[in-house]
């Protein structure tokens, strides 16, 4: 809780984006023969699903079902099928018809109405006048929302409680014995010294450089002593991690040792990030701490 809310937005943001340079890398470097006719098809559903945004479509229903046909034309043409996932994203809207500001006040003034078409039952089913103000709270609830963050939150049960631990269960595992000598070959001591010394040195950087050269700037309360904890925490690595590791090793033996050290580079980036971000956090209440009485819209003065 005492971290800076702009160092969350970085390390999160970097997570996300690191993810997405996985995935090219997967599509540019482990992708074999590819099929003109699937391709096309895949070239056709991603059209469908540009042309669904352009018009303003925001049901989900439509995107799903050409998502479906996009991941089996994409799999079926010889590229790894995460790209479907990517591109299937980027077409989902992602803007609200209304605002915040907008929400709040059509939100007041209908649960004003609601209460005001009160017939003495407490019964909704009795008041018309009440179903009218519940229908058209639904609406402006929907109209707040963009459609891609109504599927984040539909999938993320799904994806934290299934499918990760489906995915650790199937890929992460390995057996390690007294005197296996996994960890000590050199696939081994690649994959840690990139995730606990490279990624680090490349996210420093290319921080460093986005600064110097006005591209970006340090989030508010947030020291280059920060921005190298959350770069140690960026090397923390897993589900990209695995998937390359079993696309770039064929051998039993490669692949048990690049997981064995995606494992112990992971927890030592964890560690050391962990104590180096928490050794530059001052003393006294979180910083992003709201005010009692916290509403919309949002005190400035009392955020200050």
């Amino acid at each position: 809780p005492s971290v800076p809310i702009g160092l969350k937005v970085f390390l999160t943001a970097l997570a996300i984006v690191d993810d997405m340079g996985a995935v090219v890398v997967i599509a540019l470097f482990y992708t074999g023969t590819t099929h003109l006719g699937p391709l096309l098809v895949a070239g056709a559903a991603l059209q469908a699903l540009v042309l669904l945004n352009v018009i303003g479509v925001r049901r989900l229903a439509p995107y799903l079902l050409l998502g479906i046909v996009l991941w089996f034309s994409v799999h079926e043409a010889g590229i790894h099928s995460t790209i479907a996932g990517v591109l299937l994203a980027l077409t989902i809207p992602a803007h609200t018809r209304i605002n915040a500001a907008e929400f709040s006040t059509r939100a007041r003034g209908l649960i004003t109405e609601f209460d005001e078409a009160e017939t003495g039952d407490l019964l909704v089913i009795t008041s018309k006048g009440q179903q009218e103000a519940i229908h058209a709270l639904e609406l402006t609830s929907e109209q707040v929302q963009a459609p891609l963050l109504r599927l984040e939150h539909a999938l993320s049960g799904i994806v934290q409680y299934g499918i990760m631990p489906l995915f650790a269960f199937a890929n992460a595992g390995v057996r390690v014995v007294g005197t296996d000598t996994a960890l000590v070959m050199p696939v081994a001591a690649g994959v840690v010294s990139g995730l606990v010394l490279g990624k680090p040195l490349g996210i420093l950087l290319f921080s460093w450089l986005a600064v110097r050269f006005r591209l970006a700037a340090l989030p508010g309360e947030t020291s280059w002593r920060m921005i190298g904890g959350a770069a140690c925490l960026g090397g923390i690595g897993f589900t990209m991690s695995l998937f390359i590791a079993a696309l770039a090793f064929e051998a039993p033996d490669l692949e048990r040792s690049a997981k064995i050290g995606i494992i112990v580079a992971s927890t030592v980036a964890g560690l050391i990030g962990a104590l180096a971000v928490r050794g530059t956090l001052p003393e006294g209440p979180p910083a992003t701490s709201r005010p009692k009485g916290y509403g919309y819209p949002p005190d400035r003065t009392a955020l200050q």
